[in-house]
């Protein structure tokens, strides 16, 4: 019988509001992705946690495990040290916040992948991972594993193991990174049970995020989106949303792997400052969703988690960095609603914004033509 286990890495976060917020959002999913994971036939599943006594479980007991202290946390390390320890043949990884929106069967196809005798690994995004299923885990062991589990689909793939990826869709790609990822999986029907109190109870105002979901909905309208998105993810939005839509895609991979390049908007945003950039912004369009990490440096000269939320939530006074603050202040007061985040905005956020827009709005949904297929009487 193959020794197959479920490892949700659940890392503690400051105490900022904006932090707070994630923290707790993403203790809600890892609870219910506990629960269905059981009911999914998984038997072993262990929250990796270097605080346990912080997390106390609503549905029962939890196992967890040290992962140790985390600023000296290296995942690769932390990954192996598990796999030797549990004498595991088969991982099913998540990441807490990642997983939300899988269903039952989402969660027992991946553990049967885990189950199989090849070595081998299915991600949820292959180029930045926030969850995975992996056979054949001891060949991990001699690996040189990454400090994060961004890249570990380069890493495995780079040493000869076969490396698969799951269709994009809102279950595969949404994962819980910054406060508007929580914001908008409040205003989708995505979430049930535990997780939709949850999301109820969270009291957090945007200022731009519902105009920005208004502008989905309204046919004469023109939306930006900024960031390291994929065409097939750009290509799900645009055919769900009643506005015209324009993109600019940079910097992929920015945390998977290192890149010289310089973003050329990173450039213009140098070159024009804020005010200008976002004036220019206001006039190509009619709101903009940016994914603003690539817009202002290189994901090692990021500052702390809470002065990017801090910008995110439009919190100036929390925002600590100056280029920061400019940046945030100028996205506040541009003439169309910005809607700041990281990777998540571009990525499964517009999954749920698509579907979040067309509340209480008596546009029909159906905006594209069925395609044509002519058969032969």
């Amino acid at each position: 019988m193959k020794q197959v286990a479920g490892l949700i890495f659940h890392a503690p976060l400051g105490t900022s509001g904006g932090e707070e917020l994630v923290e707790r959002s993403r203790w809600a999913v890892t609870v219910e992705l506990v629960r269905r994971l059981h009911a999914a036939g998984l038997a072993d599943i262990f929250v990796v946690t270097p605080d346990p006594a912080r997390y106390p479980s609503p549905h029962g007991p939890i196992t967890y495990l040290d992962s140790g202290e985390p600023e000296s946390f290296h995942f690769g390390r932390a990954f192996q040290r598990l796999i030797r320890r549990l004498d595991l043949d088969g991982v099913v990884y998540f990441g807490s916040g990642s997983g939300a929106l899988l269903s039952e069967d989402d969660l027992a196809r991946l553990i049967e992948f885990a189950r199989g005798e090849a070595p081998r690994a299915l991600f949820n995004n292959f180029y930045s991972c926030d969850f995975c299923a992996i056979s054949g885990a001891r060949g991990l062991l001699p690996l040189s594993l990454p400090d994060i589990d961004n890249p570990l689909g380069f890493t495995l793939a780079d040493s000869g193991f076969p490396c698969f990826a799951l269709p994009r869709s809102a279950a595969t790609q949404f994962d819980i990174d910054t406060p508007i990822d929580v914001l908008l999986l409040q205003r989708s029907n995505a979430t049930a049970g535990d997780v939709r109190s949850f999301l109820v109870s969270v009291n957090e105002r945007h200022p731009s995020l519902d105009r920005a979901l208004a502008t989905l909905a309204d046919r004469s309208a023109l939306t930006c989106v900024i960031g390291r998105m994929s065409p097939v993810t750009w290509s799900h939005f645009e055919a769900q949303v009643a506005c015209r839509t324009s993109a600019l895609i940079e910097a992929r991979g920015m945390r998977a792997g290192a890149s010289h390049h310089v973003p050329w908007l990173r450039q213009v945003l140098e070159a024009d400052g804020p005010d200008a950039f976002f004036d220019r912004l206001g006039r190509s369009c009619d709101a903009a969703w940016v994914d603003s990490r690539p817009l202002l440096g290189p994901a090692d000269e990021a500052p702390p988690a809470r002065t990017r939320f801090a910008s995110d939530l439009f919190r100036l006074s929390e925002v600590e960095d100056a280029h920061w603050r400019a940046f945030t202040e100028a996205a506040l007061h541009a003439r169309i609603p910005v809607v700041l985040g990281g990777h998540g905005l571009v990525s499964g956020d517009l999954y749920l914004a698509a579907e979040a827009c067309w509340k209480g709005t008596n546009l029909a949904r159906r905006l594209h033509p069925e395609p044509f297929a002519e058969t032969k009487e």
